[in-house]
């Protein structure tokens, strides 16, 4: 698992105030100890607020709904219901928080059903107390923290699938060319400079055109995007 370095694309805003625009984080995980030191990194910095704690899927679920959090940092096995279950039932309901799956385990198995899930990224359970921090960071901001490996990884998972293959030149209806052009380079996990420099664009052009697309189709974040590039065969493996 790359850190969140490798991919993120923004960070929570600067200057946030005492009690003000604090990001709320829920923590789920069957592991007393590993919520107990997640809750001691995040509760340390000025601009997260750990609002709470559950032990299993269904805990997760209603406490999320209780709580609103802005993020839950979800373990992906946990008795009762499964990380993947309490993130498919978050998802479904009005005002989702970001969904950030946690794991000590290898991602193949299931890194493209958490996608479809609703998750915003992924982190390793050991990953360093700056990268915990960043990563809530970014999930809050709106952006998925998905890696290239991550993406390697789900490509792959499409590859088997069997991808669409639409006829050359097409593009989803209700993006333009350009919103098309960055939506293929945001299923490639580039980052936002990385595609106003391939675009000889502003940064800040890219992340409107982002923002447009997500809208246009509808989509939650980057995560959501890329699955849709490649489940309409707009982005095909191996391209």
């Amino acid at each position: 698992m790359s850190t969140p370095d490798d991919s993120s694309q923004g960070t929570a805003p600067d200057g946030r105030g005492e009690g003000e625009g604090l990001i709320r984080v829920l923590i789920a995980d069957d592991q007393g100890m590993v919520r107990t030191g997640f809750t001691v990194f995040l509760s340390g910095q000025p601009d997260i607020e750990v609002v709470g704690e559950a032990a299993n899927g269904r805990e997760a679920v209603e406490r999320a709904s209780a709580l609103r959090p802005d993020v839950v940092l979800m373990d992906v096995r946990m008795p009762v219901m499964n990380g993947l279950e309490a993130t498919r039932e978050l998802m479904s309901r009005g005002g989702a928080p970001k969904v950030l799956i946690l794991t000590t385990f290898d991602l193949d198995d299931y890194v493209y059903e958490a996608l479809r899930a609703g998750a915003s990224g992924f982190l390793l359970k050991d990953a360093s107390a700056a990268q915990l921090v960043e990563a809530v960071r970014v999930v809050a901001a709106g952006e998925a923290l998905i890696a290239p490996a991550i993406t390697k990884r789900l490509i792959h998972e499409f590859a088997k699938l069997g991808a669409r293959r639409p006829v050359p030149g097409t593009r989803p209806a209700e993006l333009t060319e350009r919103e098309t052009e960055v939506l293929t380079l945001v299923a490639q996990a580039l980052s936002n400079q990385e595609i106003a420099e391939k675009l000889f664009v502003a940064e800040q052009t890219v992340k409107t055109h982002v923002g447009r697309v997500l809208m246009k189709l509808g989509l939650r974040d980057r995560a959501q995007a890329i699955v849709f590039a490649y489940e309409t065969g707009l982005v095909r493996p191996g391209e």
